[in-house]
C-alpha cells in the first residue's frame, strides 16, 4: 500500500491527507521540550516496538501523499520517542533517505514523477546539503526546531489555502 495506496484517492484526497499529516506536525513541534537535548546520546532510550509502528504508519502516510516523511518522522522523535535534536535530525536523514527510495519506486512506476522537475531538485539538493549539514551544527537546537517549525508551518498553511479556495 505504501508505494500503490495513492492510486485509490484523489488528488483532493491525497492534498487532504498531506495537509493533516502537515498540522499534526506543526501541533507536535510547538509542543515544549524541555531537557530533550541535555540527555547524553549514548544514553538515549525509547520503546522500540512502539517507534517500529509510528514508522510503519509514517511510512504508509508518507508514500501515498509522495513525501519521504521527515516533516512527521521529526516531531515524533522530538516529542513522543523524545530523542535529542541532532540525533533526530541525523536519524531521520538516513530513514527518509532510505524510505523514500521505495516511495520513489512507487512513484516511478505509477507515472506521478516528472523527470526534468525532479533532476533539477535533486541537483540542487546535492549542492545545498552539505551547506545546510554546517549550518546545522553551528547553531542552537531551538533555533533549528523553530526553523523546523515554521517550514512546517508555512507548508501546512500553503496546503489547506489551496485545498480550500
Amino acid at each position: 500500500m505504501p508505494m500503490y495506496g495513492s492510486i485509490f484517492l484523489s488528488e483532493g484526497g491525497i492534498n487532504v491527507l498531506y495537509a493533516v499529516l502537515a498540522t499534526i506536525a506543526v501541533i507536535m513541534m510547538f509542543v515544549p521540550k524541555k531537557g530533550l537535548d541535555d540527555i547524553p546520546h549514548d544514553q538515549v532510550t525509547f520503546n522500540k516496538g512502539f517507534s517500529a509502528l509510528l514508522a510503519f504508519v509514517v511510512g504508509v502516510g508518507a508514500g501515498i501523499v509522495g513525501a519521504a516523511g521527515a516533516f512527521i518522522l521529526v516531531p515524533i522523535m522530538l516529542v513522543v520517542l523524545k530523542i535529542p535534536t541532532r540525533m533526530t535530525i541525523a536519524t531521520s536523514l538516513a530513514i527518509t533517505f532510505i524510505s523514500s527510495i521505495g516511495s520513489t519506486i512507487g512513484k516511478i512506476t505509477t507515472g506521478q514523477v516528472l523527470l526534468i522537475p525532479a533532476l533539477i531538485m535533486v541537483i540542487a539538493s546535492l549542492v545545498a546539503s552539505p551547506l545546510g549539514a554546517n549550518f546545522g551544527k553551528k547553531v542552537n537546537t531551538k533555533l533549528l526546531q523553530w526553523i523546523l517549525a515554521l517550514l512546517i508551518l508555512g507548508t501546512s498553511i500553503k496546503i489547506w489555502l489551496d485545498i480550500l479556495s
